[in-house]
């Protein structure tokens, strides 16, 4: 039973001391301050404000009805995506990358308005996107098509 023992305790002392290697390693690179540039570190704390909003948003008690659970935890995911996205169109400056944050924004706040109507939920309050300046004296935009209507065409389409 002792030399199966010794092979275990090398072999655990040896992944013991890779783990410390390793961990030191990331703690070392994670404190790195040129890691990061002064210039990258807004969107990054913003990123990291958006990820956690996100995550905290998104743990929700179950209400026993899988739908609105679902929307419930949905909702907070692609608003998440939306002001990660709102970031990088702040702070990136990639056009390809930027088209697809400006996608990934529109896509995302449709399908949290689809969800909400497919609840029955009413709908928040128009307020300008986080990335555009607000000006007081503007009026709000109208839609082209009233949160009726696109109920009404979700519903021709589901049929």
């Amino acid at each position: 039973m002792r030399s199966f023992l010794r092979p275990l305790k090398r072999s655990s002392f040896v992944l013991v001391v890779l783990a410390a290697i390793v961990g030191t390693s990331a703690v070392a690179f994670a404190a790195d301050p040129t890691d990061t540039s002064v210039e990258e570190a807004p969107f990054l704390a913003e990123n990291d404000k958006a990820m956690t909003k996100m995550m905290d948003d998104m743990s929700i008690k179950p209400t026993g009805d899988v739908d609105r659970d679902f929307v419930a935890m949905m909702v907070p995911h692609h608003q998440g995506a939306i002001d990660m996205a709102q970031a990088e169109l702040r702070y990136g400056r990639n056009e390809q990358l930027r088209r697809i944050a400006q996608e990934i924004v529109v896509e995302q706040q449709q399908e949290i308005v689809a969800m909400r109507l497919g609840l029955g939920q009413p709908l928040p309050a128009r307020a300008p996107a986080s990335d555009q300046p607000t000006h007081a004296s503007a009026p709000a935009p109208s839609d082209s098509m009233s949160h009726d209507t696109a109920h009404m065409n979700m519903q021709k389409e589901s049929r």
